[in-house]
């Protein structure tokens, strides 16, 4: 069954939640913390986000974002492939760059 499509547009806010797969860890340290916030900082700026407030757990994060353009999935895409390969590189694994990032769910807000 395919997955329904995001709803996107010029200015939205969006909680945004993305768990590991099957719950696993996805920040093991504090480098792997930083090695997002990095890369979301890249996309912010590569996006023209605005991230309102932030939370990273052990096995999934938490952001409440805007964006001015309509570019949630574009961007969302582009963060956890930068993220996936960040974390390859740092880990020396070989992967395709599906790195433990699993159920994401994007609710616009009101």
């Amino acid at each position: 069954m395919a997955r329904k499509a995001r709803i996107e547009y010029a200015g939205a806010y969006y909680h945004v939640i993305n768990r590991g797969n099957y719950r696993s860890w996805i920040f093991e340290s504090d480098g792997a913390r930083q090695s997002f916030l990095k890369c979301l900082v890249q996309a912010c700026e590569s996006m023209g986000w605005r991230v309102h407030a932030w939370c990273l757990m052990g096995n999934h994060y938490h952001l409440c974002l805007q964006t001015p353009d309509a570019n949630l999935v574009e961007g969302m895409k582009w963060l956890q492939s930068m993220f996936a390969g960040a974390k390859c590189l740092a880990s020396g694994a070989a992967s395709d760059g599906d790195v433990e990032l699993g159920e994401q769910s994007c609710q616009p807000l009101p």
